[in-house]
């Protein structure tokens, strides 16, 4: 016999929860403001019942670090963010779904955290979601760890004159290492998130691929899995446009179906990712602008603030634009030129080849275009010689490589080099 205790607070609302639970059943419950009485429900059923907002919510904190079931095969677990993109996930996912939503640590300064996936509101409604369909919704309280693994290594990434992302690194790595561990343990046979990506067969094996809405295809931030977590993995929209996902949610009668999209890099709250840099550790001291023959041309507060093919907020006149080049966090000094200089045809990168390849079409940053380029493996990563010049190569930023649509390696760069 084991008790479990939640607790929520809103302002001066304040809910608390607790159980007593023998093997998986709950066996007493002081749990006052929910739809029905607890006593006999496992804890699987519980966390599919209503209620009041804030009992709802210590309900989901008392079940959460202690929900256990017994493997079923046709149980799939739904990564919920209260969109409409794991809403219409939950539909194709049937009554047999478990919906499951991570809170992620926000920066408690940011000046809109309700934009974010994993915010409080963010959360309600994945939970809301679930619940008008009788499914159960189980939150996972990752702030801490989420902190760890992702907030901390972005900042230091900075600090040593990197531009990470950290949303490669969050659904690459931390992400689905967490929801994966949760399916397995609730007894789900797979993992079902609204992605949109594919998963394909390449060369004997399964890969990730490109989604069908090019607009909307994830593929380069979720490069990093590895390939051989993608058996127990299923993205059910990667084979439709979003505009699709959107009208199949408004038939459904969903809620989310208008919801809005919510942000990149969520932990920053809707801030600019230099404000929030300066919050947390990375100082604005003055240094120098200079110029590709080492003459001084200005001053800035900080090279943190800059990164490789950046153009605004150099403060410098010119004759020709002028880009940043480069940063070294030794001497706090900026390099500027003109955006020539920023070509670069020859790549580093520290990550993996998933199948052999020699030519590939090579994405080094999410907005950027893929390049043709021959590709080699290397001791801890691979090497790429670009057959045209990339330009705004960044340490840190993602190389994705692709045969076609398949994602075939992945990496982090770690240096670029004009011929």
């Amino acid at each position: 016999m084991v008790e479990l205790i939640g607790d929520s607070a809103r302002g001066d609302e304040f809910a608390l929860v607790r159980l007593r639970v023998d093997g998986d059943r709950i066996v007493d419950a002081d749990a006052p403001g929910l739809a029905v009485d607890l006593r006999g429900l496992t804890l699987l059923e519980a966390a599919a019942i209503g209620g009041e907002v804030l009992p709802v919510d210590a309900l989901a904190n008392a079940i959460g670090p202690a929900l256990r079931a017994a493997p079923d095969v046709r149980r799939t677990a739904v990564a919920m963010s209260g969109g409409v993109d794991s809403a219409v996930t939950l539909l194709k996912a049937g009554e047999h779904a478990v919906g499951v939503t991570l809170r992620l640590w926000l920066d408690p300064n940011g000046p809109d955290a309700e934009r974010a996936c994993c915010s409080p509101s963010a959360v309600i409604a994945a939970r809301e979601t679930c619940h008008r369909r009788g499914v159960p919704h189980v939150t996972l309280d990752l702030r801490e760890e989420f902190r760890r693994a992702v907030v901390t290594p972005f900042v230091r990434g900075y600090a040593r004159g990197e531009t990470p992302n950290p949303c490669i690194h969050c659904n690459g790595g931390f992400r689905f290492a967490e929801l994966l561990a949760f399916a397995k343990r609730v007894g789900a046979a797979r993992l079902a998130t609204g992605h949109y990506a594919r998963i394909v067969e390449h060369e004997g094996r399964l890969l990730l691929a490109r989604a069908a809405d090019e607009t909307k295809d994830q593929s380069y931030m979720l490069a990093g899995l590895d390939p051989r977590r993608l058996e127990r993995i299923w993205f059910p929209l990667g084979s439709q446009t979003k505009a699709q996902t959107r009208a199949e949610a408004a038939e459904a009668g969903l809620a989310a179906a208008q919801r809005a999209e919510s942000q990149e890099a969520c932990f920053l709250a809707g801030d600019d990712y230099r404000a929030f840099l300066g919050r947390h550790g990375l100082s604005a001291e003055p240094g120098v602008l200079i110029d590709e023959a080492g003459a001084t041309v200005g001053t800035h507060d900080g090279f943190w603030r800059f990164t490789p093919g950046q153009r605004r907020g150099l403060g410098v006149s010119s004759s020709e634009p002028l880009y940043t080049l480069g940063t070294d966090p030794s001497t706090n000094t900026v390099t500027v030129g003109p955006r020539v200089s920023l070509a670069r045809t020859r790549v580093a990168a520290r990550g993996r080849l998933f199948v052999r390849a020699a030519r590939v079409t090579a994405k080094l940053r999410y907005r950027s275009p893929a390049i043709p380029a021959s590709v080699a493996e290397t001791p801890t990563g691979f090497s790429l010689k670009l057959d045209e010049p990339a330009f705004g190569v960044a340490r840190g930023q993602a190389a994705v490589l692709y045969d076609g649509d398949v994602v075939v390696g992945a990496g982090l760069v770690t240096s670029a080099a004009s011929e």
